[in-house]
């Protein structure tokens, strides 16, 4: 695929992640028995849940922009909160593994918040290797909060390119999400847009970007993982947005 007309696009239905296939069988399993003894008032409504589950757990491809200078979106959704933050403390101190953290230092903050209706497979911002990936146990408030990003149960993941570049984000559960489960582990070496993980449920993703680089995109702005361009290394420019 590029700009210049070449490649083959389509539309076509979306694969189901193996995640969400137990779930929903489960759900087709009740809706058939249900119907078998005529129980309609349970049969219809696990019928309609399970389409929805299937729907939650869809996993389409993406379209990555190959530009080493773009950070791409890790999650489906809303821009909801972006702000000025310190990277949580997780991401910068030494964790013994002999591989930097990130600086301290206050970044820009883009936090992309995941409705019931988005998908939830997130993707890798940068392409790099994962240098840490760190769970931690907490709360479940509401996501579009700015104190979930310090009490909810969450996860970091800080990737860090060949040259040195390292960008870190965080899986974060919600009032309906309660698993987050991780593709990857430390050492892995993943592509710009490859699937890392997903949160079960509806949740949110904070993204901190590298010093000395501003969002691209607005609060208020849908982003789609693997596709929507978070930013471009090096760039400050403010930019504004009407809604209409």
């Amino acid at each position: 695929m590029d700009n210049k007309g070449r490649g083959d696009a389509g539309w076509s239905w979306p694969a189901i992640h193996p995640e969400g296939r137990k779930f929903g069988l489960v759900a087709v399993a009740i809706s058939l028995v249900a119907a078998f003894l005529a129980w309609e008032t349970i049969a219809w409504p696990m019928a309609f849940l399970s389409l929805g589950v299937f729907a939650f757990f869809r996993d389409p491809e993406r379209v990555v922009p190959q530009d080493d200078r773009f950070i791409v979106a890790p999650a489906d959704g809303l821009v909801s909160l972006i702000a000025e933050v310190e990277p949580p403390a997780e991401l910068q101190v030494d964790d013994g593994s002999g591989h930097r953290g990130l600086p301290a230092g206050p970044v820009t903050r883009v936090s992309i918040f995941m409705s019931v209706f988005d998908v939830h497979i997130n993707r890798a911002p940068i392409g790099g290797t994962v240098r840490r990936l760190v769970y931690i146990p907490g709360k479940f408030l509401n996501a579009d909060l700015d104190k979930a990003s310090e009490e909810n149960e969450r996860q970091h993941i800080l990737i860090e390119r060949q040259d040195g570049l390292a960008i870190g984000f965080t899986q974060i559960a919600g009032l309906v999400a309660r698993r987050i489960i991780p593709f990857v582990k430390p050492g892995d070496t993943l592509a710009a847009g490859q699937r890392v993980g997903l949160i079960r449920f509806g949740s949110r993703v904070d993204v901190y970007l590298p010093a000395g680089t501003d969002s691209k995109v607005l609060v208020g702005q849908k982003v789609v993982a693997g596709e929507t361009v978070l930013a471009e290394t090096g760039q400050q420019k403010l930019i504004e947005g009407i809604a209409q």
